[in-house]
Formats: structure tokens, sequence, C-alpha cells
């Protein structure tokens, strides 16, 4: 995790060659180059796909940091802007720089709104990470960013993770239904299906919270996460090396190289390889290797910038292997009983793996007019596989088997028309249109008399959307913003539920349930804003943002609404201490209808989605960074209350199986229905899942000066994640999630190009529950043990 950065001019060697070619080769394998490949041996038997940042560090007194220029700026802006990420140093040079006497914070840039812009200058509840400041709090992947963004929770919940902002999020594990948290890579929404990789050569990440109803539009009523990768460098060679390894045989292993072609013309290669022994250890006959590790990721970025035109295009790929899922029973589910319960063991009595490849591709064209105005396209294409077997049971109880199959497929375009923001009025305007088809396919084979049961459902799903925002300062410290967007939506959806093969069933089984069905939707979206900046270190503001994310197809019968919300926020940004201390803080009260949950369908007996009437959060928010000297410290708060109003729905925990297979529609109980009138009852009342109550977070480093220019850098890490519910029925026995405080901490030193660090996370080995399965909650996920190691960096 990586950031584009300059370094700072160092002597050539007296060998050097005179190409840059010729340097890197004679810095590599000059007098000493014994030692150093030694250091890079194993790092350097990557692939092909390792490669990225131009001397990638930019690493800072703080760990928000200056982001990369913006995907839809101007020319100049994002130009500057680029500079400005650039000037950072190497490690060493870095932290010297920022020891020297009266320096303060860097400036924070976010770029999310379509423009480069100072966070203390935007009316916005957002986190912004450098990928140094990702590696700073031990942020490896996506489920770490909830250690590091306050109101942020990532769970899991077995075919998807799930990304909740303010208890917003995935409120089912069905990966067709949208996502309330919109996540992008390099400005492309990514559908909810399956887990994302590790972070590697990552120039930002983004977190805005709140419903983003202008520029994102649906599928973001809770927030957007972008995550933004280093993009290429004109005129420079160079990139950098990292290898690590730790307990449980853990390797994770990353590089970059960037490469000038001509003075228009650049190419970035970016890596990473990352592997480790299971977590568990599976008593069952098979012993499989569940929740081990085997990731392969590759990256190839182009950017050609012959005068006022620029394209930038990235090619990614990833390969992902797990040995299946790790979950025990629920205590007080049906299954528990041939359960240990024990984080560190599981017990299964049928063969599981977990297979995932996916392929992503995006090229974004701006061209800047005479008159400053920019021209912008984004088109993103996305297509992801899977493949995975598991026990559904979790114990060795009885043989409860599922084999899942599913393709996900996108195309994505996006047009905008951006003014330049020299004046008093600016704005942008935008077109969307985003076509994805997801087809996953289920067999589960259980002890049940209607076994097997066969799930098949595909998705075809269009969105557009015309979008335009304006902002107009009505005075030189009053600006007002509005924004309006219109989305439509339509899903089209075929598909079946088919129980038993052979006998009374039929050869072909018997269905039981006609998923066929379509929906479709359109709502209005958007945002008023008033700021106004009181002096140069301090902006007040207040808004009312509305969002939406679209309905679906349960099944021929069951249609559900979309759910949009109401948001309303008040906040305050201040830097203070000649720019040594910076404060966010703000409130906000979210009016939620048609809030959208997960439960059985009477009518089919498999999961569906449902809509609660009404809903409300409400809470407060804040963030800290200071630099006084060398020491730096960063922290970030939320406090957050969630109500959902009651609703009556079945109680899947009860059903025979623990709800593990589909029981049929509705009836007197036959060989092929049920009758689920025993376990209907009344749910709600209560807060969201998944939805803590408090989460708090804060870092701390502190850089000593040794000889030679060298910096050793202690740093720790703490964020805290207050209790939760997994189930709306609040049973404590089994919906009630504990409260768990993590501890991270990293050792550091820097020495010109090189840097070795050691590291723990999980430092006091705390073992909490993650999530559950969000199709039955009768299984739950465990969070990774203590893991320490050493990785080595080396730039070139």
């Amino acid at each position: 995790m990586k950031t584009s950065a300059h370094r700072e001019s160092v002597p050539e060697p007296a060998f050097a060659p005179a190409t840059p070619t010729g340097r890197i080769a004679g810095e590599l394998f000059g007098a000493d180059a014994r030692g150093r490949l030694r250091l890079v041996a194993h790092v350097a038997a990557l692939a092909v796909g390792v490669a990225g940042a131009p001397l990638a560090w930019a690493q800072t007194a703080s760990p928000a940091v200056p982001l990369s220029a913006a995907s839809a700026a101007s020319q100049s802006a994002a130009s500057a802007a680029s500079q400005s990420a650039a000037s950072a140093a190497s490690p060493s040079a870095a932290s010297a720089a920022s020891d020297e006497p009266g320096k303060g914070l860097a400036e924070i840039v976010v770029t999310a709104e379509r423009r480069t812009q100072n966070l203390q200058t935007v009316p916005i509840a957002a986190t912004a990470l450098s990928g140094a400041a990702l590696e700073k709090k031990a942020v490896l992947r996506m489920a770490d960013l909830q250690f590091a963004s306050p109101s942020l929770t990532v769970s899991d919940a077995g075919l998807s993770q799930s990304i909740n902002i303010r208890g917003i999020g995935i409120a089912s594990g069905d990966p067709s239904v949208a996502n309330g948290v919109g996540y992008y890579i390099n400005g492309v929404f990514q559908p909810p299906v399956l887990t994302q990789g590790t972070f590697y050569d990552i120039a930002n990440v983004e977190v805005l919270r709140g419903p983003q109803g202008t520029l994102v539009g649906s599928n973001s009523t809770g927030g957007a996460v972008f995550v933004t990768s280093v993009k290429p460098e004109l005129g420079k060679l160079g990139g950098y090396l990292q290898g690590s390894y730790g307990n449980y045989n853990a390797t994770t292993d990353q590089g970059a190289l960037n490469v000038p072609l001509t003075s228009t013309l650049a190419l970035r290669f970016a890596g990473s390889y990352a592997r480790h022994d299971p977590y568990q250890t599976d008593l069952g006959p098979y012993h499989n290797q569940v929740d081990q590790l085997d990731e392969q990721e590759g990256r190839i970025s182009a950017l050609w910038k012959p005068g006022d035109l620029q394209v930038l295009t990235h090619l990614e790929w990833i390969t992902r292997n797990t040995g299946g899922y790790a979950y025990t029973p629920v205590p007080g589910t049906t299954y528990a009983t041939g359960s240990n319960s024990n984080p560190d063991t599981v017990d299964y009595n049928t063969p599981v793996f977990n297979h995932e490849k996916g392929f992503l591709a995006d090229t974004e064209v701006r061209y800047t007019l005479p008159d400053g105005i920019v021209l912008r396209s984004l088109t993103g294409y996305y297509n992801k596989r899977f493949g995975n077997q598991y026990d559904i049971t979790g114990s060795d109880v009885i043989t409860d088997t599922q084999n899942q199959k599913l393709n996900s497929l996108q195309y994505t375009e996006e047009f905008n028309i951006i003014s330049p923001t020299g004046g008093n009025v600016n704005w942008i305007l935008g077109g969307y249109y985003a076509h994805n088809k997801i087809s996953p396919r289920i067999l589960n084979y259980t002890s049940a008399p209607t076994s097997p049961t066969y799930i098949y459902d595909y998705n075809d799903k269009f969105t557009t959307g015309v979008f335009g925002q304006l902002n107009v300062k009505l005075t030189d410290k009053l600006e007002l913003q509005s924004g309006l967007r219109w989305s439509h939506y339509t899903v089209y959806q075929t598909g079946e539920v088919a129980i038993g093969y052979g006998g009374l069933f039929g050869p072909n089984g018997r269905e039981v349930s006609n998923l066929t069905g379509s929906e479709h939707d359109s709502r209005m979206t958007g945002k008023v804003d008033l700021n106004y900046q009181i002096d140069h270190d301090n902006l007040v503001y207040a808004f009312a943002a509305r969002g939406y994310k679209p309905g679906g197809v349960s099944s021929a019968v069951l249609t559900f609404a979309p759910e949009t919300v109401w948001d309303y926020e008040a906040g305050w940004k201040s830097t203070l201490l000649d720019n040594h201390l910076r404060t966010q803080v703000g409130g906000f009260y979210m009016n939620y209808s048609n809030f959208q949950f997960d439960s059985v369908d009477p009518s089919d007996g498999i999961s569906g989605v449902y809509n609660v009437t009404h809903s409300t959060i409400y809470g407060v928010e804040g963030q800290v960074q200071a630099k006084i000297d060398r020491f730096d410290f960063d922290s970030g708060f939320a406090y957050v209350h969630s109500h959902l109003a009651p609703v009556t729905i079945v109680n899947e925990r009860y059903l025979p199986g623990g709800g593990s297979s589909a029981l049929g529609p509705q009836c007197p109980a036959t060989p092929t229905c049920f009758n689920y009138t025993p376990y209907i009852g009344t749910a709600g009342g209560g807060p969201n899942l998944y939805s803590p109550t408090w989460t708090f977070n804060f870092g701390a480093d502190y850089r000593f000066r040794l000889p030679h220019d060298s910096v050793l850098t202690p740093r720790v890490n703490y964020a805290y994640v207050g209790s939760q519910w997994a189930n709306y029925f609040y049973v404590t026995t089994t919906d009630y999630l504990r409260a768990h405080g993590v501890w991270s901490a990293l050792l550091t030193y820097d020495l010109d190009r090189w840097s070795v660090e050691g590291y723990v996370n999980n430092l006091t080995n705390n073992r909490y529950v993650t999530g559950q399965w969000a199709s039955n909650g009768n299984d739950e996920f465990w969070s990774a043990p203590r893991t320490y190691g050493v990785r080595a960096t080396v730039h070139f």
C-alpha cells in the first residue's frame, strides 16, 4: 500500500550509468548488490503484475496526507494536486522534513465529489487516508477500514462482506440485492459480490458518510467508499519492492514499477501476492484447510497526456482461494451441540472450498476546453466468478452441504461536464448508465426428505441517471450548494426453487417457487447545503440530503420497495494551533422509509427481502489529527443511535434444519410445503443490525532521529467497536455480538530508500465474532488471531 511520491535527489554513485534504466540497474546490482538482493529475494519472485507507484511512500507526519489528483478536476488543478502529493519524500527524508520546527499538518485532499478539494473546506463527513496512512493504521484490506473510520463496520456474511456506515449497508446475504454503501475502485462502482483483496499500490481511500444522492446516486443511502490506485507518472522511472513474513507462514509481497515510454505516455505495473496457513483447524474427517489464503493480484495502468487531453486506463486481475469459510454454530441454535464453540477449531463433515476470480477494467478520458471546462468520460467493466462448497451446519451432527456458483458481469458509463472553480459559481453536470448481470446457482444437499434443493436466480439490472450540482458563493464567506439527481432502475429476474429428485418429486424435482418477476422504480435525490467560512481556519455547515436504494424481486409473487432516506446534518471543521491541530465534528439525523432487510418468505420458503415502514438513525461523529514536533496523533469517534419499527416475520433460526434448506411454501406440512405459523413473531422495535452505538479509534507515533539520517518510529493503534445485534429478534443468547477492542503496533526503521518494520496485529489476541450468515444466522465468523512478522521495503 504505497502512495505516489517524488524522492529527494540522492547523489549518483560513481559507477552509475548515464541512462535511467542503467542507473536503476547500477543501484540494484552495484557493489553492495549481494546484501540488497538477499533482503528482497522472495519479493523479486513476484510475477509481472508486481509493479507500481513512482517512489511510493508519501509518508508524512500525519496518517492523513495529500491524496492523488481528482479524477474530474480541471487539468491545472489535477496537475497541482499531483505535484503536491508527489512532494513527499522517502520514509527517512519525509521523517526528517516533518521534524522541522514549526512544520504543521499536511493538507488532506478529497476527490470523490469530482474535484480536488481540501477536506477542511468541504461540507461533508468524510475520512481520507493515503496508502502510507493505511499501512500505519494496519489497514491491509477492506475489512480493516472499520478500525480507521468512525461509524464504519464490516461484517462477514458468507458470500459477501457487508460494509455498514451508521448501521446502513447490505441487510441481505443475497448478492443480487443492492448495496447500501457504494464501493468504488478507481471511480467504478463494484457490485456486492465476493470479498475484496489486499490493498496494494493505493493512492488513497475516501470514506463518505451519509447518503450521496447527487454525484454518487443510488446504492449509497449509508455512504460510499472510494479506493484509488496510484496512477502512472510521466517522466519518472522507478518503483518499490516490499516483502513480509510472519506467523502462520504468512507472506505478503507487493511491488510497483513506473515506466515512462515517451514524454506523454507512461505505464505502471503493480502486483501483490498474499498467503497464510489456516487460522482454524478442522477436526472433521476431511481436515479442510479452512480460512487459509492464497491470493494473487495484478494491475497495469497507462497514462497518456498529450496537452489538454488525458487518458487513464486500468486493467486489474485477482485470483483468490481460501480453502473454504471458517465458522462455528451460534450458541443456542439448532446445531450448537455438535460444535465445541472454539474459534481456533471447526468440525465439518463435508469437503469445502472457495475460489474467486475477477477482472476489472476502466478508462477515464478528460479533455480541458480553452475556457477551463472539463469533459470527462469514465467507462468501467467488471467480471467476477465465484465457486464454493461449505458445511451449512458448521458441525458434525448431520451432513448438510451447499454448493454455490456465481457469475457477475457489469458495464458502466459516466459522462461529466465540469466547470472551472475560480469564480463565484461552479457546477457539474452528468449522466450515468450501468448494466449488471448476476446469476447465482445453489445446490443444497441435506438430510431432509426434500433434499436436494436447487435454487437458480438470474438478475438483469439496469440503472440510469442524470444529475447536476451548482455551487454559488453568496458572499466571500457564505456558499450555497444544491444538487439533484434523477435515477431509474429496472431489474428482470428469472429462476426457480426446486426440491427433491425422483419418487414423489419427479425426475427433475418439483418446483416450489417461481422466482421470475420484474421491478421498476425511479426516485429524485439530491442535497441542499449552506456553509460559512468563519475565517481561514474554521468552516461551519448544515445541509439536507436525500438518498435512495432501489427495490427488487424476491419471487414471482413478492417484490420489495425502494429504500429512501432524508439526512439532516450540521458540522464544524477547524484548524488550530498554527496548523498543528485539526478537527472535524458533526451531527446527523436520518429518517428512513421502507428500510430493506432479509427474512424467509413463507410463499416459497426461501430468503427474501422485506421493508420496514419507518426507521430513524441519529448521532455524532468526530475526528482529530495532531502534530507536535516529531509526535503524531489521530483519532476518530462516533455515537450512533438507531431504531427500527416493529415488523412481523419468520424467525428462521428455529425452523427445522435451522433454516438451512427450503421447506416449501406455506400450507399444512406435506413433503412439498410447510406450516410457518408457529415460527412467525414480531421483530424490530430496536437498533439496526451491525450498528454499534459507540466506535472509537486512535493512533500515535514518535519519530526518533538516529545517526546517518535514519529514523526509528514506534507506533500504536487501537480501535473499539461496540456491541451489535445480528438478528431483529434481539435474543441475547443467539443475536448479541459483544464489543471488542483491537490493538496493533509497528516499529519502523527508515534509512534512505530502505525500511524494515516489525508489526503485530490484534496484539492481545482478542477473538471476536465478525458476523453471522445473513441467510439464516445459525453460524458465526471469527476474527483473525494475533499475527506478527517483519516487512522490508526498498525503493529504486
